[in-house]
C-alpha cells in the first residue's frame, strides 16, 4: 500500500530535510507540499492524501486550524512536527498519530511510520467490512441478512476500537496500552484506569469510554466497574446470584446480578 503523503511547513529546509528522510519508507509518496494554512487545507481537500505531516506553527493558520478547517471532509491522519514540545498535549487530543519534534530523527520517524501503517490497516479493514456490507445489501440482501445472522458479535468493527489510550496527567501524557487495563472504576465523570499496580485518571463517562473499547474483550460487569475478560483467572460464585471475579493482580470485582450474562462465557 502507497502512502500518499503532504507535507506541510513554513520552512524550506524543514520540509526538504523531511522530504529526504521520508525517502526511506518506499511505502511512502509524497505527493505535495504546502508553506501554510490555507494552503495545507486547499491541498488536502483537493488531492485527498493518506498523511500530513503538519507543522504547528506557522503564519496565519497554525496546524490546529487546518485540522478545524477539514471537519466537513474525512480527514487524513496527521502526524504533527514541531520545534516546540508544549504543543504536544494538544497534538495528542486531536487525535493525531505522532508527534516530532525538530530536527526530525531518522529511527524517530521510523517508529512514527510503523504507527502510521497499523492505523492505516485498521481504518482500511473496516472501511472494506463496511463496503462490502453495502454491497451484499445492494445486490444481494438474501446473503447479507444471513452473513449478519451467522458473524461473530461486532467483528467487523473490530478495527476501530483504541489499542493505545491517552491520558492526561498534571500537564504530562501517558500513553496506556489497553492489553494492560485491568479494570475501569468510574467516578463521576471521571475513570480511575486500573493497570495491575498503577491506577491513572481518565475524564470521561463510563459510556464514551466503552465506546472507544472492544466489547468482546471489555465488558461492564457493574453499573460502574469495566473489566478486561482477558485478566479474569477464576470466578467465585457468591449469594443472591452474584459473584466475584478474580483478576490476575489478585484484586476481586463483584459482578451483580444485572450483568450475569457476562459470567456465563466463562462457564460454559
Amino acid at each position: 500500500m502507497t502512502i500518499r503523503t503532504i507535507l506541510v511547513d513554513d520552512e524550506p529546509l524543514a520540509t526538504q530535510g523531511l522530504m529526504l528522510r521520508l525517502q526511506a519508507h518506499d511505502d511512502v509518496e509524497v505527493i505535495g507540499t504546502a508553506s501554510n494554512g490555507r494552503e495545507a487545507i486547499r491541498a488536502i481537500k483537493t488531492h485527498k492524501p493518506d498523511l500530513v505531516f503538519l507543522d504547528i506553527q506557522m503564519p496565519g493558520f497554525d496546524g490546529f486550524s487546518v485540522i478545524q478547517g477539514l471537519m466537513d471532509v474525512d480527514p487524513p491522519l496527521f502526524v504533527f512536527v514541531t520545534a516546540y514540545s508544549e504543543h504536544a498535549l494538544r497534538a495528542f487530543e486531536v487525535q493525531a498519530v505522532d508527534y516530532l519534534e525538530k530536527p526530525v530523527l531518522e529511527d524517530r520517524l521510523a517508529t512514527t511510520m510503523e504507527r502510521v501503517r497499523q492505523r492505516m490497516a485498521e481504518r482500511g479493514a473496516q472501511q472494506h467490512a463496511e463496503r462490502l456490507a453495502e454491497a451484499l445489501a445492494e445486490h444481494a440482501p438474501e446473503a447479507a441478512e444471513e452473513l449478519g445472522e451467522n458473524a461473530p458479535a461486532a467483528a467487523p468493527e473490530s478495527g476501530r476500537f483504541e489499542k493505545m489510550i491517552n491520558i492526561k496527567d498534571q500537564g504530562q501524557i501517558f500513553r496506556v496500552d489497553v492489553d494492560t487495563i485491568e479494570r475501569i472504576d468510574a467516578a463521576g465523570d471521571y475513570m480511575c484506569i486500573q493497570t495491575g499496580d498503577n491506577t491513572l485518571i481518565l475524564r470521561e463517562t463510563m459510556k464514551d469510554l466503552e465506546k472507544r473499547l472492544d466489547p468482546r474483550r471489555f465488558q461492564r460487569v457493574h453499573r460502574s466497574t469495566i473489566v478486561n475478560l482477558d485478566l479474569v483467572r477464576q470466578v467465585k460464585p457468591h449469594t443472591n446470584g452474584e459473584c466475584f471475579l478474580v483478576l490476575n493482580s489478585g484484586a476481586q470485582v463483584k459482578v451483580s446480578r444485572s450483568y450475569r450474562d457476562v459470567v456465563a462465557r466463562f462457564v460454559h
